[in-house]
């Protein structure tokens, strides 16, 4: 819907207000859950010391319950408007099997997320692959669809400059402390420089099969759900026919579904089999007697699940621009939560690989406002 002049915050759907609201909730939710795993991963003093599988699987069993729950109350569990097809015997819009697709792949990018902070290898490089390429993705989702003839609007300069400068952002931490070990005799010998260039950075998870797999399951699967995003927004007319919360619904339910079986799966192996992996011991033990208030952790969870699709769908928006909003908001919200940790609970504080990455964004942020403000103008006029 175009923007249009009103009284106090137009929120209408495709605004540049509703844009923002979305941005708001999304840091605001992402802040809270990620000092909530810090609380209960042990990583403040205090807490209650969950491991990293049972806050897992309590976590995500709570942002699924309230998932599943929300969208069957507000009747979002729909489609309207569109074709309809016969689908192992039921009638269901024609989107309805990429929808499911888009749910399988999101329950294999939520658990291979934490799996890979479980490995015995560089967290630091892995949240940097991990978030880069989301940035890259979205832009090559758009360079598919333009070549299909699906997207109308042309990815304008400052888009492509501001993913260049997100994946400056992100990549800081891997590269920059390199470079300042090269310089080091003639940095001061304390302080965040010295911290930083004194860190060991290491790519030897490139060696672990399971390292790798989890990666490229991750990268495959968003590679997927992203595209299937867009080509569902592109292709449904505008209107009631466009309906965001329909698809959030469908793909929330099946990623559910998936993660439950998938879940149930290997809880049933573990005890059947007695197979010892602490990983899925932990699991087995959790599912037996999970922890209720961690379970409730969930809720912030879920509300970025909810936020973090309507932005990634976000109408008038290309692929690019979505995906870039996305990660320079979890990125913003990141070191926010740092801040705060530090503030509250005497946490390490932001070094200088964060405050240079925060740069980057901002310079991101910039060319992004430029795209919306000129969107904007353009809508108006």
């Amino acid at each position: 819907m175009p923007d249009r002049p009103a009284k106090g915050i137009d929120a209408s759907e495709g605004t540049t207000a509703r844009l923002v609201q979305l941005c708001g909730g999304y840091f605001a939710a992402y802040v809270v859950t990620g000092i909530l795993v810090k609380w209960y991963t042990g990583g403040v003093s205090g807490g209650p010391g969950l491991g990293q599988i049972a806050f897992l699987f309590d976590n995500t069993l709570g942002s699924s319950v309230l998932c599943v729950i929300a969208v069957l109350l507000l009747g979002w569990l729909r489609l309207p408007g569109g074709e309809t097809r016969r689908w192992f015997g039921f009638k269901v819009p024609v989107e309805t099997p990429f929808i499911v697709v888009s749910g399988i792949c999101t329950a294999v990018i939520i658990p291979a997320t934490t799996l890979l902070f479980t490995l015995p290898f560089s967290v630091m490089v892995a949240m940097v692959i991990m978030r880069g390429s989301v940035i890259v993705i979205s832009r090559g989702v758009d360079t598919v669809l333009g070549w299909q003839g699906l997207l109308k609007r042309r990815v304008r300069a400052e888009e492509n400059w501001a993913v260049v400068f997100a994946l400056f952002a992100v990549g800081t931490q891997v590269f920059l402390a390199p470079i300042l070990r090269a310089i080091r005799p003639y940095l001061p010998s304390d302080g965040a420089f010295a911290d930083l260039a004194n860190q060991k950075i290491s790519f030897e998870f490139l060696s672990s099969p399971l390292a790798v797999g989890v990666l490229a399951a991750y990268i495959v699967a968003y590679s997927v759900r992203l595209y299937w995003m867009n080509y569902f927004k592109l292709t449904r007319r505008a209107g009631p026919s466009l309906d965001n919360r329909g698809y959030f619904a469908i793909e929330q339910v099946a990623a559910s579904v998936t993660m439950a079986v998938c879940a149930l799966a290997l809880i049933g192996g573990t005890r059947a089999f007695g197979w010892t992996d602490p990983r899925l011991v932990e699991l087995s033990r959790e599912a037996a007697r999970p922890d209720l208030s961690a379970v409730l952790s969930g809720i912030p969870y879920g509300l970025v699940a909810f936020v973090s699709v309507f932005l990634f769908m976000f109408p008038g928006r290309t692929a690019t621009f979505a995906g870039l909003v996305n990660r320079i908001t979890s990125l913003l919200a990141g070191i926010t939560g740092t801040l705060l940790l530090t503030t509250w609970f005497g946490l390490k504080p932001p070094g200088m690989a964060d405050w240079v990455s925060l740069g980057f964004v901002g310079i991101a942020v910039v060319l992004l406002g430029r795209v919306e403000a000129t969107r904007s103008k353009v809508v108006a006029g």
